[in-house]
């Protein structure tokens, strides 16, 4: 973009414009470009005919910043009509002027030549410049990014997201794609999405048969028949001595009598249905030859480079199929997962502060505008909420200490929906109460109950607790959840014996602790969480660009 105190504007490498944001986002406001001739395009906010029609004012914005430039075209130099309503395209090329004294751009364009204009109808345009509600816009997803929130939003996404491997690569982690489809299932928690081509196969099968039902017995019969005769005048040739020409002739009919009776085989054993056998689904039968899910977590695939590159992390997709119709679900959604080999839970708690911290801080320097409309719009505490995550070091106590507290809160006179006791997994209240609450800023809880998470977290001395973390923060709640992993084979075998669970789908993860075991941890961040603890906004299905959830699953 070049340095934001030239008096040169810089196109675009890549298309033949200017971006906004280089003009409006420098610190004098765009004040020193002024003389400059420049090419712009976007799409109009707002626009308006003034001076009885004889000029225009737009507000144009392309998605680089969230400020508009204001920008003016007279009616001689375009048919002004087309070009005011909102979500118009338009290119437009012109001098950049500063306005007059009093008003509050520091720039405008004066345009000398309009290049383009992608018109609208305002009577059927779904997107008014009237204020709409989030839950209005997501009826309309594939419009609702010309928004100023959602474009907001998507902004803060993506900065979140470069600052994930910025984070992670400067601490030399290599970046790992795990798959999403997967054949475990890493929480041990049914609720997963099931691949499989079974069901396209059997609607195929039917299809055929009702076009052109199985051959019957009678059609068998006849055509055991033909390989019999073909058979017989084969043998009799050859007995005969016949010529090499006849015999071969004759060979190629058997031969094709015995695919056609293949063929009519095959045909009679179709059936309807899905296939099954011992009473249960077939997989053998499917695409990969056995049951296959999308992924719930990349963290035990990721274990395997772990175990040799030590440092890894994973950033994508992630499924549940949960019924679940809350503001803070969805059925895809994106985690972080990195997992660093020689490390132990003090370790884990230290690479998760400092990579939240680290988030916050890169939010505060480089979507700093963004952020302003957040808290204009949605929550006018979120920009002082990343400053305190940022600068503040995060309480930690471990779980019995946590619950120790809560049970104190409820003998003060504090209410719960749900029961407070040693043993219960913490509700989203109980952790949104830690950290709003009693200690007003972040705190990792640590040594959870074994009875209540997964089977590959590392047992304590006490044989009680495991070696296991979560990151609680304000608005949110749980915004990281992480472990020590088990590195001793025979305690994590028994774990995975006492869960109830069966031994032979975990036997490559075995392997990673009969081979050359090393004690390791990691943790897992919801994306889209980040985002709302970040945002202030409530619900979790206006951060990410196509919400998917029961019964939504649009484009």
């Amino acid at each position: 973009m070049g340095d934001l105190h030239d008096t040169k504007v810089l196109k675009h490498r890549f298309s033949d414009r200017v971006p906004i944001r280089s003009i409006v986002c420098r610190p004098d406001g765009g004040a020193g470009l002024s003389g400059q001739l420049v090419r712009i395009g976007g799409w109009v906010k707002t626009g308006r005919e003034q001076g009885k029609g004889s000029f225009a004012f737009l507000e144009v914005n392309d998605g680089s910043c969230p400020a508009n430039l204001q920008v003016i075209v007279e009616k001689e130099v375009a048919d002004l009509s087309s070009l005011v309503h909102t979500g118009a395209c338009v290119s437009v090329e012109g001098v950049l002027k500063e306005p007059p004294e009093g008003t509050k751009q520091k720039i405008e364009l004066r345009v000398g030549k309009v290049l383009h204009v992608g018109p609208v109808d305002p009577a059927k345009y779904p997107i008014p410049k009237t204020k709409l509600t989030l839950e209005f816009l997501r009826d309309h997803i594939h419009l609702r990014p010309r928004t100023n929130t959602i474009s907001a939003v998507a902004r803060i996404r993506n900065a979140l997201a470069f600052a994930t491997h910025s984070f992670f690569q400067e601490h030399g982690f290599l970046y790992i794609h795990t798959p999403i489809i997967t054949t475990s299932d890493c929480e041990g928690a049914g609720e997963m999405f099931q691949v499989t081509t079974l069901i396209n196969e059997v609607e195929k099968i039917e299809k055929e048969l009702s076009e052109k039902p199985p051959p019957s017995e009678a059609d068998i019969e006849a055509a055991k028949l033909v390989v019999k005769e073909k058979g017989g005048a084969v043998a009799q040739l050859k007995s005969a001595k016949a010529s090499k020409e006849d015999i071969a002739a004759s060979v190629a009919e058997l031969t094709n009598a015995k695919e056609n009776l293949l063929k009519l085989e095959e045909r009679s054993n179709l059936k309807p249905g899905i296939p099954k056998k011992d009473g249960k689904i077939d997989y053998s039968l499917d695409f990969f030859s056995r049951q296959a899910f999308l992924t719930v977590s990349g963290q035990l695939q990721v274990e395997t480079y772990a175990c040799t590159v030590s440092n890894v992390y994973t950033f994508g997709p992630t499924f549940r199929a949960e019924n679940s119709h809350t503001s803070r679900h969805l059925a895809e959604f994106w985690m972080v997962e990195p997992e660093i080999a020689f490390a132990d839970l003090e370790d884990d708690m230290n690479c998760a502060e400092a990579y939240v911290k680290y988030m916050c801080q890169w939010l505060l320097d480089k979507c700093l505008d963004d952020m302003e409309l957040m808290a204009k719009l949605y929550d006018k505490g979120c920009i002082d909420r990343l400053r305190m995550v940022a600068s503040t070091p995060f309480k930690r106590i471990s779980y019995t200490e946590a619950v120790k507290l809560l049970e104190e809160a409820v003998q003060g006179g504090k209410k719960f929906e749900n029961k407070v006791e040693w043993g219960i997994d913490l509700a989203s209240e109980h952790e949104r109460y830690l950290t709003e609450v009693l200690f007003q800023k972040p705190v990792i809880v640590y040594n959870y109950p074994k009875g209540i998470k997964a089977f590959y977290m590392r047992l304590n001395d006490d044989s009680k607790t495991v070696a296991a973390m979560d990151v609680l923060v304000p608005k949110v709640g749980e915004l990281i959840g992480g472990s020590q992993r088990e590195e001793r084979l025979e305690v994590i075998q028994q774990r995975i014996v006492d869960m109830g669970l069966p031994i032979e789908p975990y036997e490559w993860y075995l392997d990673l602790r009969r081979y050359g075991t090393v004690k390791h941890c990691g943790f897992g961040l919801g994306f889209e969480r980040m985002i709302l603890f970040a945002t202030g906004i409530d619900n979790i299905r206006d951060v990410i660009p196509f919400p998917r959830y029961p019964g939504r699953a649009d484009l």
